[in-house]
């Protein structure tokens, strides 16, 4: 979405390519994204570990234009569907962040952002990616 929590319902569509490495023997992984935004090259990191004890996946993002970690996102899958939450800050307020998993068809997995500025009586979709397996 090009403006978050501002009601707009403006999308800015781009294609990008990632690149996954597994680590750790298995119990965690990172991508790569590359793309192009507004004429200038972009790079970031996700970076998924899962805790054995726990059950759940903590998934860490890392923006290359501002070298900021954000908060990790915890959760874990139920069937096809994994939700992953935390609480962060938007613009000086307090949000909850989701990322939300669907690996219904696991060669074209489609992954969604969600903030929620009211402790999560209300969500806004604000980024969703498809991704097409490339063998």
């Amino acid at each position: 979405m090009k403006s978050r929590l501002t009601g707009s319902n403006e999308w800015v569509e781009f294609e990008s390519t990632v690149e996954m490495r597994k680590l750790l023997n298995g119990i965690g992984n990172m991508d790569i994204y590359r793309t192009t935004v507004d004429g200038k090259p972009f790079e970031g990191v996700a970076l998924r570990v899962f805790n054995p004890k726990t059950k759940l996946w903590s998934i860490y993002w890392v923006d290359g234009n501002t070298g900021v970690m954000d908060p990790p996102v915890v959760g874990s899958f139920e069937g096809n569907i994994g939700r992953f939450y935390c609480k962060d800050k938007f613009r000086g307020k307090d949000i909850i962040v989701v990322f939300q998993w669907d690996k219904t068809d696991p060669d074209n997995p489609v992954w969604s952002q969600a903030f929620s500025p009211d402790n999560g009586n209300t969500w806004e979709c604000n980024a969703t990616n498809t991704s097409h397996k490339v063998e």
